[in-house]
């Protein structure tokens, strides 16, 4: 009985941040897993938190007619209309959503187009009326273009910035939320986007999640401020008022750089109280989506094999190039350690989810059943840039809405085929937001995301579990009770780990999506500085097939899985369920700030624009990645060799 006790009494003081310290010597304990608080455990939880539906201008614009009950009723399960009219239905119901329509102009432009107000008598309705097919689109954003410049120099004068639509939407939008929440089956939370940029397009678009049913009456916008900083303020106001949410930043590679600068938002150094609050309001970072994946890029790791990954080159809407550095999670990490360095508080400590941000109220989650993201614009193989244009296409293709401000060329010449020249080309079918947690309710999927327990995929369900400490024992790897020892000896994924003389020791875990292909390897990649330089390798800690990890490369050897380009068909039985592995930093010095976090990688699959061109007939287009090796990442976990800053 005194056994027992001590053992239940651990693990209570390890969930609330007591345990014991992380260079105690390795321990043999195997823990009953009765004695576990039943808390401890968690369950994964796979949803979507980046979606819009009619009430957001661009998606209306883009024929999007799908309202937020929608895209509740899509991730429930049921099949919904494309605007291009054939049927969305994804093979497997989400646990939880989040319709994150933009907060500028929310619903004017259905209220314009449907309604009897004042917008609906302007001489842009009736270009908003008639889109129906690609070609209408151009028209129609330009005939908003000068009242969204009016707007952007002063809101309180604008036509289109009608806080009375915006009101009549935003209550929808709750009120959609409300029906569709059902606690312990499946959960809705209340939310918007914050649409800014820098001066020269850089995105740095946020997702403003609310924890649960109490939530301002209008949402802080871009027309309240282009400042992200001035939404932190605002939040931070709200939370006084018993009003709490978080923000998720998303596509930083196309930020240019300034997603993860390191000076304010007006140029002005940072100092802690800014890498605090931004830490307070934005504990995770969307780092895959359709339009592209923010992990890494092969210019900031250039070792990685895997780096080159689903990368958009180019900002959000303009053609205009990003550069990496500052545009990419594990750079930021990186950055983060530097800045801690010298300041104390790290303003990039950030968890990773993954989302859609499917403009058609509905996320297309797999490779083999891709319909992209901006309705009419992209609907077809053609549009997007996967299979040849035809005369007619050409045309279309001409006068869509990507080539409204673009440069280039609107078709290009590969292989003495014609394409068109658009970012769809470039885009996936990603991702899904990853968490550990309680139940699958608000409050808790909401703890897992301020606790950074959680994970993002590019589509496939894979569940990743991680867990560090100084104190694990070998034997943890194969313990029948491993995950409930991890959680009392260790920290989870979005932990910390203080300073210890001995080197860290990771257990990492992934499981396959059942429906799609086995996995092939599970790796762990470490950052950390040296003289305040930023290092990162590599590591293989899994192999698929009875696989080892070579140990000078670090490397699995190749488990032979193939695809067949000409049918889609894979090599059987190669790859994994399962993928598990404990390894110990060979290089760790307890004077070295560190993050680690575990990626891992199925077997090699078609990709979206190969189904495509196999679909209509044709070769797969020879300058697009014919197949895909999709993935999970972990958040990270954290090595300090001082205390970590409590950020409150």
């Amino acid at each position: 009985m005194k056994a027992t006790l001590f053992f239940y009494t651990i693990a209570i003081l390890t969930l609330f941040g007591c345990a014991p310290e992380p260079g105690d010597p390795p321990t043999e304990t195997v823990v009953p897993v009765d004695t576990i608080a039943i808390k401890a455990l968690r369950d994964a939880y796979f949803g979507d938190t980046h979606v819009h539906t009619r009430y957001s201008l661009d998606a209306y614009v883009f024929g999007t007619r799908a309202s937020p009950d929608d895209a509740y009723r899509f991730a429930k399960g049921t099949a919904i209309k494309h605007a291009a009219g054939f049927q969305m239905q994804i093979n497997k119901p989400l646990d939880f959503l989040a319709v994150t329509d933009h907060a500028n102009f929310l619903g004017a432009m259905a209220e314009a187009a449907e309604g009897t107000g004042p917008l609906s008598q302007m001489e842009f309705a009736k270009a908003i009326r008639n889109v129906t097919k690609p070609a209408d689109i151009v028209p129609a954003f330009r005939s908003l273009s000068p009242l969204m410049q009016a707007a952007a120099a002063n809101p309180d004068q604008s036509v289109l910035n009608d806080l009375d639509v915006a009101r009549n939407a935003w209550q929808d939008t709750i009120a959609a939320a409300e029906r569709h929440n059902e606690p312990g089956t499946f959960t809705t939370f209340v939310a918007y986007e914050y649409t800014t940029r820098g001066g020269q397009a850089q995105n740095l678009h946020r997702n403003v999640i609310f924890r649960g049913s109490n939530v301002p009456d209008l949402p802080f916008s871009r027309l309240n401020s282009p400042n992200p900083e001035d939404l932190w303020q605002w939040m931070d106001v709200q939370r006084e008022l018993g009003i709490e949410s978080l923000a998720i930043p998303h596509n930083s590679n196309g930020s240019d750089g300034w997603m993860f600068q390191t000076t304010r938002f007006d140029g002005s150094p940072q100092d802690s109280d800014y890498a605090i609050q931004r830490m307070r309001n934005e504990p995770v970072v969307e780092n895959t989506q359709v339009k592209g994946t923010s992990d890494t890029h092969p210019l900031l790791s250039p070792n990685d094999e895997w780096a080159d990954f689903e990368i958009m080159p180019i900002r959000v809407g303009p053609p205009l190039p990003s550069q990496a550095p500052g545009s990419y999670a594990r750079d930021a990490w990186g950055r983060g350690l530097q800045i801690e360095a010298s300041k104390g508080v790290n303003p990039f400590k950030f968890g990773v989810i993954g989302s859609s941000d499917t403009h058609v109220a509905a996320g297309s989650y797999q490779e083999d059943n891709y319909w992209s993201k901006t309705g009419l614009d992209d609907a077809t193989p053609q549009l997007r840039g996967s299979v040849p244009l035809d005369k007619a296409k050409a045309n279309e293709v001409a006068a869509s809405f990507l080539r409204a401000t673009d440069t280039r060329e609107p078709t290009v010449a590969t292989d003495g085929r014609t394409y068109a020249n658009v970012a769809a080309q470039y885009w996936g079918a990603s991702g899904l937001a990853g968490v550990w947690a309680e139940s699958n309710t608000r409050e808790d999927i909401f703890a897992a995301f301020r606790r950074k327990e959680t994970f993002s995929t590019s589509g496939p369900r894979i569940k990743v579990r991680f867990f560090g400490s100084a104190s694990f024992a070998p034997t943890l790897l194969n313990a029948n009770n491993a995950i409930e020892q991890a959680y009392v000896e260790g920290v989870p994924m979005g932990g910390d780990l203080s300073h210890s003389k001995s080197a860290p020791r990771f257990l990492a875990w992934a499981a396959r999506d059942p429906d799609t292909v086995g996995l092939q390897r599970l790796q762990i990649i470490k950052g950390w500085l040296v003289a305040n330089e930023y290092k990162e390798l590599v590591y293989d800690v899994a192999c698929s097939d009875g696989g080892e990890v070579d140990p000078l490369s670090h490397r699995c050897h190749d488990n032979g899985a193939k695809v067949d380009l000409a049918t889609c068909e894979v090599t059987p039985d190669k790859g994994a369920a399962e993928l598990r592995g404990f390894w110990q930093d060979p290089d760790f010095k307890s004077d070295q700030p560190a993050f680690y976090y575990v990626r891992v990688l199925e077997n090699p699959k078609c990709r979206w624009s190969t189904w495509d061109a196999i679909r209509a007939g044709v070769a797969p287009r020879v300058d697009l990645k014919a197949t895909i090796q999709d993935r999970a990442w972990s958040s990270p976990v954290w090595y300090n060799p001082a205390p970590a800053a409590t950020i409150k």
